[in-house]
């Protein structure tokens, strides 16, 4: 089934806004979205089934006397089903109480390029050729480590397109394409089960290396056997990608976002040009990265994506704005709209939030610790808190460090803290910087977390 064309998609988008208004409404939003998904899955370490997944819609925000009504409908190509949902929209605006706050839609500005976020090869890609990736991942996870067995996994490939339109005169298009594969494995000997490892690779053009999936995966749960308990203390503890985003995404993420501010649930209220991170530390929220897995020309409201320093060497610099956050502080947003798809309308969110990373090579930063621990994943750091920034979290699959080198895995080890203090206590940034959703980032190094042994 073929992608729509760019015209009809914006045509769409223009009808609706115009019906609202020829219907009554002051302004007036259409987001249409389309998402064109193949994927394989792995289950217990065979390929079993692939699925195609089509899902088209246009989500629809009418305003009545500052009260926001908000409807959507998946028959995309058909005037009179748009027609009945601009109708309900309106009904919900009438609805409701409005809203003093309310200062309208964005207006229009020019987008920015973007780069590597569209790549024909991906939208090519036939069922077959997804088993091809996922049976690579597969043979050469067998071929690194006997002892290891694949869960789960597989591979997937996106063609996701968006256009917008408003009453203000903004109207935009922009496509992008996304193809990953994911292996999660356990290694079991002489009765002995480790915790699920996991990897996997997300690009926008068609760049990436299942191979490497596979055999890292059955690196990882393979030298997680043997695991020894821990002592409680504090220690040094490498952050490694997985369990980096995992803590920041529940904490910092949110504590940047505007709406979190004004709503005093934010630890970094008030504290814009004060001390927040150590001065190794520089974040840009990027909505431009080149290839960045949430890099668009325009955020979900029609506002060009953009890079904001939030954080400069420790410094907090700007929060994240949507256009209703900033109005509200009389600022312009930073592009930072977000919606996954026409079904919801949008909400703050971080595009590629970018830890820019130092010079050491992993193996150096982990040289350079007597006593540590290395922590590839956490689990249970949704509980974390984004108004004070405390975590409780399991590490998992976790090693301890002796004398520089990576000596065994450990079982049963927590870590407990607080995200700000960590922050300020990171030492040393490696140079291997990820894409792992919404964050790029290395490794990084924390002094004195608390690790709790069982």
């Amino acid at each position: 089934m073929a992608a729509l064309k760019e015209e009809e998609v914006v045509s769409l988008a223009e009808f609706a806004v115009k019906s609202a208004l020829k219907r009554g409404a002051d302004e007036a939003e259409a987001f249409a979205y389309e998402g064109l998904t193949t994927t394989v899955a792995i289950e217990r370490g065979q390929i079993t089934k692939s699925s195609r997944i089509i899902d088209r819609g246009l989500g629809i925000r009418t305003v009545v006397n500052k009260a926001v009504g908000f409807a959507y409908t998946n028959i995309l190509m058909d005037k009179t089903a748009i027609e009945e949902t601009v109708l309900k929209a309106l009904k919900a605006a009438k609805a409701s109480k409005p809203d003093k706050d309310w200062q309208g839609f964005p207006t229009r500005k020019s987008f920015a390029q973007v780069k590597n976020t569209f790549d024909e090869a991906i939208c090519e890609l036939s069922p077959e050729d997804l088993v091809k990736t996922a049976s690579l991942m597969l043979e050469a996870c067998e071929k690194t480590d006997k002892r290891v067995f694949p869960v789960e996994g597989g591979a997937g490939a996106s063609y996701l397109a968006r256009a917008i339109a408003n009453s203000n005169g903004v109207a935009g298009f922009d496509r992008g394409t996304v193809v990953e594969c994911s292996l999660a494995t356990v290694a079991k000997e002489s009765g002995e089960v480790t915790p699920i490892c996991f990897e996997f690779n997300a690009e926008r053009l068609y760049r990436i290396d299942p191979e490497w999936v596979g055999a890292e995966a059955a690196r990882q749960a393979g030298s997680a056997l043997k695991a020894k308990r821990v002592e409680t203390k504090s220690m040094k503890v490498v952050l490694a990608h997985f369990a980096l985003q995992q803590l920041l995404y529940y904490t910092l993420m949110d504590a940047v976002k505007a709406d979190y501010v004004q709503r005093n649930q934010s630890a970094l209220q008030g504290k814009i040009g004060e001390k927040v991170a150590s001065e190794i530390v520089t974040i840009h929220d990027d909505g431009l990265l080149e290839g960045g897995l949430r890099t668009w020309k325009f955020d979900s409201e029609g506002v060009p994506q953009q890079k904001t320093t939030v954080i400069e060497r420790g410094m907090l610099r700007s929060y994240l704005y949507d256009n209703y956050a900033a109005k509200k502080e009389g600022k312009e947003s930073t592009g930072n709209a977000f919606r996954a798809g026409y079904l919801s309308t949008p909400r703050i969110e971080a595009t590629n939030f970018h830890i820019v990373p130092g010079k050491k090579s992993p193996e150096e930063l982990i040289g350079e610790i007597e006593e540590g621990l290395i922590v590839y994943s956490v689990q249970g750091a949704h509980s974390s808190n984004p108004a004070s920034g405390e975590f409780s979290v399991v590490a998992t699959p976790a090693w301890k460090i002796k004398k520089g080198k990576i000596a065994h895995a450990v079982k049963g080890a927590m870590l407990a803290g607080n995200i700000f203090d960590a922050l300020k206590n990171i030492t040393a940034l490696a140079n291997n910087k990820r894409k792992i959703g919404q964050l790029v980032a290395p490794w990084v190094l924390v002094e004195n977390i608390k690790v709790i042994g069982k």
